[in-house]
């Protein structure tokens, strides 16, 4: 599962006069390109769509509740926070035109751009700022965000052009936190139950670059550009989404001309995709590291994962080099810690641990478990190891690394079932309900290095993040403490301790970060790759008119 934090978007190409190769030594941060040839210039023009796929259905479109990326690559295009973060990852204004931090670093004061509407005709103002503010502080909401406003003390609006939030204390998040809060209309929410509206499927006004018009449960979900965007003309007049749970499918569809894009998986991105002439001429693929890793998660309040022996030696029976190389073909990076390789936050002073099957033997034995009956299956207590491994469908790369782990925990006497479920009901069922023994998933990390939500031990109630009930008073207090410093040295050494502390209790095995293997139509124009992705300046893309005759796919 690939939670978020911000909205995610489509990965797209670059169209610029430049040829990079797919496989260059470049920074692993930007995007490279296989670009057999260099389309000509062309000026934007209304018209034509693009169609993309994807392995997962949203589950809702109202952002604060929504916690996974199928929602929020959805709810993105509609919704729009005060701030964003622009194409070298900076902090950059959105709704808000400006900004200004008090002296004592207590209070933020945003001046809101003039003129902007929802979809309904209605002017956005201060008021719906302030009115998203206390429906995420409300405590009959539901939200995994909530903490990040809980130091919010008051607000203000002095007009309707500003808005204006006071802090309990320092909290070095702050200005980051509104990148990530998507403001509601208040004349559409006000009179509803957050928790259960139809306004989480039905949006009635929104004011992103797109607009809702169809969805189709389970089938796919349509976008229709907003005419009176506020930051300039949105070219491409539809946006569809394809809900394909099955990756080898949408390749076919790729093949078949059917859809624009989709993220390859490492062999169809390494070896199918040179098979077939017409993807070569007509598509472009990419790669890059983004900010994912994939990981196996214990719910910790489940025997025999409450013993960090047990998880312990778990880490060591997993080959995660074997799982990069089988499962993405080298196409990715063994992990240790929460944050993306390379980058400053992480502590790399943590290594992945070196796969040990006698090391894993030892510590389990000493966790009691041992083939007492000689069947190959360790025992305790007249019970058999096994365990259910939980995942999305859909996602070949965690599906075969699923059944790599399987093998290997055979080898130490484990029994390991895998279970792949449908995208929604994962979510619904097992994710929010905390009804799964061991989940293999993704978390999508932003270059905020705060993880608040996700570990500290406050944050395990209902569709909060902290889903595997971990609980440190070593990482709670160094959390904190970092979210009271704005020096960077000093959060560095407070992130340094909670990655050391759940290093070392194992509450989750680091397995990988993959690279992002997207691929796109040509006659799609108007990219800019960058540090942040290919993803930053989408509702700029566009369809030469010349092209707009070929909808879809392979052209002649």
């Amino acid at each position: 599962m690939d939670f978020s934090t911000h909205s995610t978007k489509l990965i797209i190409i670059l169209l610029i006069v430049l040829l990079i190769s797919a496989c260059s030594s470049q920074d692993q941060n930007t995007p490279t390109v296989e670009q057999p040839d260099t389309p000509l210039a062309a000026k934007p023009a209304y018209g034509g769509h693009l169609t993309d796929a994807s392995i997962g259905d949203a589950s809702n479109l109202i952002p604060m509740i929504a916690g996974d990326s199928s929602s929020h690559e959805v709810a993105g295009q509609l919704y729009l926070a005060l701030l964003k973060y622009d194409r070298n990852l900076n902090l950059a204004g959105q709704l808000a035109e400006s900004w200004e931090i008090s002296d004592d670093q207590l209070s933020i004061t945003f001046k809101l751009r003039d003129h902007i509407k929802w979809t309904d005709g209605l002017p956005f103002t201060s008021a719906d700022c302030a009115f998203t503010l206390a429906l995420i502080q409300n405590p009959l909401t539901q939200s995994a965000y909530q903490s990040d406003y809980a130091k919010v003390a008051r607000f203000e609006t002095p007009d309707a052009l500003t808005f204006r939030v006071f802090y309990s204390e320092p909290y070095s998040p702050a200005l980051s936190s509104w990148s990530t809060l998507s403001i509601l209309p208040k004349h559409v929410f006000k009179n509803e139950d957050i928790m259960n509206t139809r306004l989480s499927r039905q949006p009635k006004a929104t004011l992103g670059p797109y607009r809702l018009t169809d969805w189709q449960p389970q089938q796919s979900i349509t976008l229709l550009a907003n005419r009176n965007y506020y930051d300039g003309d949105v070219w491409i007049d539809k946006r569809i989404t394809r809900i394909i749970p099955d990756l080898a499918t949408q390749f076919l569809e790729l093949s078949a001309g059917s859809i624009d894009s989709m993220g390859l998986t490492p062999i169809q991105y390494q070896r199918l995709f040179d098979t077939k002439p017409a993807l070569k001429k007509n598509y472009n693929r990419y790669k890059y590291l983004k900010f994912v890793y994939t990981y196996l998660g214990f719910n910790l309040t489940r025997k025999p994962f409450d013993d960090i022996r047990v998880r312990q030696a778990l880490a060591f029976a997993i080959d995660r080099q074997e799982l990069v190389d089988g499962v993405l073909l080298g196409l990715g990076e063994t992990i240790a810690a929460p944050y993306k390789p390379g980058t400053y936050w992480v502590n790399e002073q943590l290594k992945p641990r070196t796969y040990n099957v006698n090391k894993a033997k030892e510590l389990l034995a000493s966790a009691g478990w041992k083939d007492s009956d000689g069947d190959g299956i360790l025992d305790k207590d007249g019970k058999p190891f096994k365990f259910t491994i939980l995942t999305n469908n859909g996602n070949k790369q965690r599906a075969d690394s699923a059944t790599i782990i399987q093998q290997r925990l055979k080898d130490v006497g484990i029994k390991v079932a895998v279970r792949l479920v449908e995208w929604s009901a994962f979510i619904e069922n097992f994710i929010n309900k905390r009804n799964f023994e061991v989940v293999l998933l993704g978390w999508q990390m932003t270059p905020e290095p705060d993880q608040y939500s996700i570990w500290h031990s406050s944050q395990t109630g209902a569709r909060q993040f902290n889903f595997l009930s971990y609980n440190n008073p070593e990482v709670d207090k160094a959390l904190v403490a970092a979210t009271r410093t704005f020096d960077n040295e000093k959060r560095k050494k407070y992130y340094d301790i909670v990655q050391q502390n759940i290093y070392n209790d194992v509450p989750i095995i680091f397995l990988y970060a993959p690279y992002s293997l997207p691929v796109m139509h040509k006659r799609i124009h108007g990219i800019e790759p960058a540090p942040a992705g290919i993803a930053h300046n989408s509702e700029k893309w566009f369809v030469p008119l010349k092209m707009q005759t070929h909808q879809t796919g392979i052209t002649p």
